[in-house]
């Protein structure tokens, strides 16, 4: 088994991720750092693009309400409109982070926008995702403004980049990277 702990790179606008958030903990068999990143900063540097603004969002839908039952899930509701602007609910994420409140609030977050059909590019629907997980209101809403948690937020988006993300979720192990929900097991492979 390596020592090294793996990252698992997330933007909650991502319902694959979300999937992923729910299960990774049950599938690695290491503990991973939850990295909060910007998929819209890695899609410009790469000229990447959401299913979900081409033909096959449909089938992309389909998918992800399949996998969701099968895992026992809530049924998914999406967010209206989705994909959505994630940006407040990203540094709201790093603000986590930086307490040590990464997986609770990213979790709540998560189950905000898909299982409950909350759009967090509403900053109130991200308040309340904070509150979930005991986290002030009024500390989001400093934070989400400070320049530290933006200049973090780009920063680790840029590192997950050089890092070879391309997509979320990703789990990095050392120098290999697991894009997709359905790679936590590969993924988990590698750790052991």
């Amino acid at each position: 088994m390596t020592t090294e702990q793996p990252t698992f790179y997330f933007d909650l606008a991502s319902p694959y991720a979300y999937l992923a958030a729910e299960r990774i903990h049950d599938v690695l068999p290491v503990t991973p750092v939850w990295q909060p990143i910007l998929l819209g900063g890695i899609w410009q540097q790469s000229g990447g693009r959401s299913w979900a603004v081409t033909d096959k969002r449909a089938e992309g839908i389909a998918d992800v309400e399949q996998r969701a039952s099968d895992r026992g899930l809530m049924p998914i509701r999406w967010p209206d409109p989705w994909p959505a602007n994630s940006l407040y609910a990203m540094r709201a994420a790093i603000f986590a982070q930086q307490i040590g409140r990464t997986v609770a609030f990213s979790l709540a977050a998560f189950r905000q926008a898909f299982a409950g059909g909350k759009d967090l590019s509403n900053v109130d629907n991200v308040l309340i995702a904070a509150a979930a997980c005991e986290l002030h209101p009024n500390a989001i809403l400093k934070a989400i403004e400070t320049q530290s948690v933006k200049e973090r937020l780009k920063e680790a988006t840029a590192e997950a980049y050089e890092r070879g993300v391309r997509g979320v979720p990703s789990v990095v192990v050392g120098d290999r990277v697991f894009w997709g929900d359905d790679k936590l097991e590969e993924a988990a492979e590698a750790l052991r």
